[in-house]
């Protein structure tokens, strides 16, 4: 079948290219003369393939056809006609020509918005679904009957640039093809077009795109963005016309304050605010505009409109004078009729049209090897002046945008100057919580107040969720390749590093731990981990998959890891960064964004960690940070519908309610490391001498505030006695005292609350019978101090043979010689199976029972031995869910499934 195209733009030239590839003989395209010295790109694509191009200026005049237009074209013989994008109008002595007639392409589903401006208004109208026709021409304006209909969802902030390059682009090709397709089977429809339900509206023009401000706030978005970018819904405010783009209704957390903007005929100013321009519709309902283009064409963020010029130029070094030259070069390779590029010459009013931004965007991403570019940013600096001092702030990572201003708390402490944020981290910014909130944070050291801290309330988890939304949906990190995402992390490792002393010591003074330990553990396998899941944000893989082939058809399924979305994160407070760090680095490394309640009694090094992803570049809402109570925030992130996937480290009773909360609310994936009560089976052919070291690490590390901490120990007969007496010999000589003392082994409890628990645990082992060998009592002095507590003689039914104390506490059972599978069988009758461990030199002994104790982690000859490629999980009611190892990026991805048949 021998087609003539006739159309114009990359939509014309895409839907040539894909006829040719299907076999059709293209006899002819006619198209538009050239602009400004620059040829349409269906034009350019034809003349390539040496494929006649016509470039008539009008086919028609006072109403009749050219006859010299109309003899060239019938001369090629074609058989279709087919009109993927055409502006000028065509004779119908041409139309009715070929055997059979002409298809044209119209983005909207007719009968609806016949004529022009057809994507436009169905923004403006509100329509909830769009699409395309193709249809036959005829001599009416788009009423010929129908052949083929495509339609999809129109989202909430959809422009006509969103909506043609999602759907009506890539389908409208497909659409067309798929017509002729039909055309040359014998197979196409004829469907007359109803009259029912038709409209028509005239072309928009800037003239009539003025905002009319007595409509509801929906009504004033769905102008804005039905005339985004052309040609643009303007209002007259400030003594000039000002255009407004990038307008959304999604304004949850969004409060309007800021500097006034009276407009004329508004139903309220409009307010200048850090997010954008808030507008208010006659219903008092907001919306927010995030761009503003003044009168004389410039465009700014609507965040700057009160903001006077930047006449902070940057002065440019020789590599990147070099850079700006590929640049003008660019230019002038896609402003051809601009004779000198010049830092005044306006991208725009040089004749630049949308493509050629996608052009700019791309030759000078493979120029400068992949900076961070978008298409808004040329419109936001038209002049090549502009556009230079954007590109080098970009390159230097200078962007004034991320500088955010923090309110430090300062204290002197461990020959450090500690400078502490203490606001809620929300959206890249450090804020206050709904209605100035605050809490005291407290040394578990002397029991002083540290700072005061926001308290978050249910309305700030609200916005910390509409930012990590938004930065999933709309920001830069889903933009990025993984490995960018990657460097990213590694870079906030690297400041991690930098600053471990600083971050060391914050969890000392919030947390009780001793530096030394913090330092190692806390801070350093913060470090690691963040290292170690940078590495696989670029080997996240899907596989192929070989399916039954429907003969004579073949096929092909391979599959997708995504990221799930909005992941909410509730850490303890026993390892305040290193819990952070093992929830979230997985979750960040999928593509994830995240909100973060770290233990309201241990808030500050969260906060640290908060300012150090601003100087790493994370894009900001990726991360954001509540402090606050699990009854308010924690609920509220199990129960928020955009969030889907909950990360849990606390108590078992809590992890119950919050899955039930996650099931209630929106089936959202949970992850749980809940309560544990791990038993360690000393046997009598061990190594003694390690047992009792490690045995006493098992239970007293990290004052004993450890998920893993050997609950139980299991001592067999024969060497009861002296492991007991080598464990008090080596409890004598433990140190307690401040933390930050480089020879203290044993610091204060977390907190108050957790001391009275602990002081009441031990008193219930007394009453039930259990010797209480040492320990069991507040230190007398200031702080939450315990003693180290050594229990002997506890029996299976006794409370703290069955109960986690999550302190240093430690209970020893006997049992009899030889008597393997008795043992076992104490150990395993608890509902809790997190970690276990068992002490032997019988290799053969040590791999049986490791094979029969029900824990997600077993250590033999070891205690406590976790790294970051390990996977770490509980079993039973200690929980479900992987942290580390590459088993715990699985809890942040969904896998899709794909098929092809070709």
């Amino acid at each position: 079948m021998k087609i003539a195209v006739i159309g114009q733009s990359l939509f014309g030239q895409e839907v040539y290219c894909h006829l040719r590839k299907e076999g059709y003989e293209v006899v002819g395209v006619f198209t538009v003369p050239d602009k400004n010295g620059k040829a349409d790109p269906l034009g350019l694509e034809a003349e390539k393939d040496g494929v006649p191009v016509f470039k008539f200026p009008r086919w028609r005049e006072k109403g009749q056809a050219l006859p010299d237009v109309v003899a060239k074209y019938q001369a090629l013989g074609a058989e279709l006609n087919v009109l993927p994008f055409c502006s000028q109008f065509i004779p119908m002595e041409v139309i009715n020509a070929p055997r059979h007639g002409s298809i044209i392409y119209h983005p909207s589903l007719l009968p609806r918005h016949r004529g022009a401006s057809a994507i436009n208004w169905t923004l403006i109208h509100g329509d909830k679904k769009g699409g395309f026709t193709v249809f036959w021409a005829d001599d009416g304006l788009d009423t010929g009957d129908l052949l083929l209909q495509r339609e999809c969802e129109i989202l909430p902030d959809d422009t006509v640039s969103t909506l043609y390059n999602r759907f009506l682009f890539p389908e409208g090709i497909k659409g067309m093809v798929q017509a002729v397709r039909l055309i040359a089977e014998g197979r196409a429809p004829r469907v007359p077009q109803p009259e029912e339900g038709a409209t028509y509206e005239g072309i928009q023009k800037k003239e009539t795109a003025k905002i009319n401000w007595e409509q509801p706030a929906e009504a004033i978005h769905n102008w804005i963005r039905g005339n985004d970018k052309v040609p643009g819904a303007w209002t007259e405010a400030c003594g000039q016309k000002l255009t407004f783009f990038n307008s959304t209704l999604n304004t949850a957390g969004l409060v309007p304050e800021g500097e006034a903007l009276p407009i004329p005929g508004a139903h309220r100013p409009g307010v200048v605010t850090k997010a954008g321009l808030i507008l208010f519709g006659n219903d008092d309902r907001m919306l927010l505009v995030k761009n503003i283009q003044l009168e004389d064409g410039k465009m700014i963020p609507a965040s700057h409109f009160f903001r006077g010029e930047d006449s902070s130029a940057l002065e440019l070094t020789e590599a990147e004078l070099v850079t700006m030259e590929g640049v003008r070069s660019a230019w002038k390779r896609i402003l051809p009729n601009v004779l000198e590029v010049e830092d005044s010459t306006d991208f725009f009013k040089s004749g630049a049209a949308s493509v050629d931004v996608v052009r700019l965007v791309e030759e000078v991403k493979e120029l400068c090897d992949g900076v961070e570019l978008e298409n808004e940013d040329v419109y936001m600096a038209t002049t090549f002046k502009d556009f230079i001092q954007l590109l080098v702030r970009k390159l230097r990572g200078d962007d004034k945008e991320s500088e955010c201003i923090i309110d430090y708390v300062e204290k002197t402490v461990n020959k450090l100057t500690l400078r502490m944020p203490h606001q809620l981290f929300i959206g890249g910014t450090f804020v206050d919580a709904e209605g100035a909130k605050t809490y005291e944070t407290i040394n578990p050291t002397d029991g002083s107040v540290i700072c005061q801290v926001s308290l978050a309330q249910v309305s700030d988890v609200d916005k910390a969720v509409a930012a990590a939304k938004d930065a999933f949906e709309n920001g830069l990190w889903g933009k990025i390749s993984a490995r960018d995402r990657g460097r990213l992390l590694y870079r906030l490792a690297d400041l991690m590093e930098q600053h471990q002393e600083e971050l060391a010591t914050i969890e000392a003074l919030d947390a009780g731990a001793v530096y030394t330990l913090a330092l190692k553990t806390h801070v350093g396998m913060s470090i690691q981990t963040f290292r170690y899941f940078a590495g696989w944000c670029d080997k996240i893989q899907g596989s192929t998959i070989p399916i039954n082939q429907a003969r004579p058809n073949r096929n092909l399924t391979l599959t997708r890891k995504e990221p799930i979305g909005v992941c909410g994160i509730v850490i303890p407070w026993n390892y305040p960064l290193m819990m952070l760090s093992w929830k979230t680095r997985a979750c960040l490394a999928a593509g994830n964004t995240v909100v973060i309640k770290p233990a309201q009694v241990t808030p500050l090094t969260a906060l640290k960690f908060a300012e150090l992803t601003l100087k790493a570049g994370i894009p900001k809402g990726v991360i954001n940070i509540l402090p606050g109570s699990g009854s308010l925030v924690g609920q509220r992130l199990s129960d928020h519908p955009d969030v889907r996937k909950i990360g849990f480290t606390g108590s078992t009773e809590v992890g119950k309610h919050i899955m039930k909360s996650c099931a209630l609310s929106n089936v959202k994936k949970v992850s749980l490391e809940l309560g544990g009560k791990s038993p360690l089976i000393i046997f009598a052919d061990c190594d003694l001498s390690k047992a009792v070291q490690m045995g006493m690490s098992s239970v007293f590390f990290n004052k004993g505030e450890n998920c893993i901490a050997a609950g139980r120990l299991f001592v067999e007969d024969s060497i009861h006695d002296q492991f007991v007496q080598k464990v008090v010999e080596e409890v004598k000589k433990m140190k307690i005292g401040n933390p930050l003392d480089r020879d203290t082994n044993h610091g204060p409890q977390n907190h108050q609350a957790h001391l009275r628990k602990l002081i009441e645990y031990c008193q219930r082992g007394v009453k039930e019978g259990a010797t209480l060998v040492c320990g069991g009592n507040q230190v007398p002095r200031p702080g939450f101090f315990f003693e180290p507590t050594v229990f002997t003689d506890v029996e299976d039914h006794m409370f703290i043979a069955k109960e986690e104390s999550f302190g240093p506490v430690m209970v020893i059972s006997r049992f009899a010689d030889g008597d393997m599978d008795t043992v076992l069988s104490r150990a395993n009758a608890t509902e809790f199976g997190l970690a276990s461990g068992v002490f032997t030199r019988d290799i053969g002994k040590a791999l049986y029972v490791s094979d029969k104790l029900e824990a997600g982690t077993v250590f033999i000859n070891t205690y406590n031995k976790t790294d970051v490629a390990a996977p770490f999980g509980g079993f039973k009611q200690s929980g479900f869910g992987k942290d580390l190892g590459e088993a715990a990026l699985n809890e942040y991805l969904r896998v899709k499934t794909v098929t092809f048949e070709y």
